[in-house]
């Protein structure tokens, strides 16, 4: 396995990242950031995970709001 030392996503799983901004945001303001249905309407972690491992721009979105939280 390769080491990435500069890149701050390495070894994150994506469930950690989404349960980082549900605590973060709440799942209103979440929805409000990034424009998701899976966010807005009976949002739960299962089912939006797999609509984001299934959908790399959304993915793309949480992935770059986490980056922006986490500094």
């Amino acid at each position: 396995m390769e080491e990435q030392p500069n890149n701050p996503l390495h070894g994150v799983k994506l469930a950690e990242i989404l349960q980082f901004l549900v605590a973060m945001y709440g799942w209103e303001e979440l929805g409000e950031r990034i424009n998701i249905n899976c966010f807005k309407s009976n949002p739960s972690i299962n089912s939006s995970l797999k609509f984001l491992r299934k959908t790399q721009w959304a993915r793309d979105k949480v992935e770059n709001l986490y980056l922006r939280s986490i500094k």
